[in-house]
């Protein structure tokens, strides 16, 4: 249950630091207001908070294996919000960052 706890965890907060990035980019680049740049702040304040939730004491390791989420998070969220589609190259580099998420959290340690 830790690992599926884990994994809901990053899904949350790729949703809240990749959300809250968009809702900013939208409110200066697409000239959207404040609003949409407050709610990118508390976006990006709920990501924050969600990553200490994770099972895992070390800080680094979290945030290391976070990346990779949010390479692979990144290219989800342009194909659904923003159109975006992602080449063989593209796919190639998240699906290796989320090997490296798999090692990097989950492998077994003595």
């Amino acid at each position: 249950m830790t690992v599926v706890r884990s994994l809901v965890l990053f899904v949350v907060a790729a949703l809240a630091e990749i959300g809250g990035a968009w809702l900013i980019w939208q409110g200066v680049r697409e000239h959207r207001g404040a609003w949409w740049i407050g709610a990118g702040i508390v976006a990006l304040g709920l990501y924050g908070f969600v990553a200490t939730l994770q099972p895992d004491a070390g800080f680094g390791r979290i945030l290391a294996a976070y990346g990779g989420v949010f390479v692979a998070g990144s290219l989800a969220w342009g194909m659904v919000a923003d159109g975006f589609r992602p080449d063989r190259w593209d796919l190639a580099g998240a699906a290796i960052c989320l090997i490296g998420v798999a090692v990097i959290m989950y492998a077994p340690r003595g």
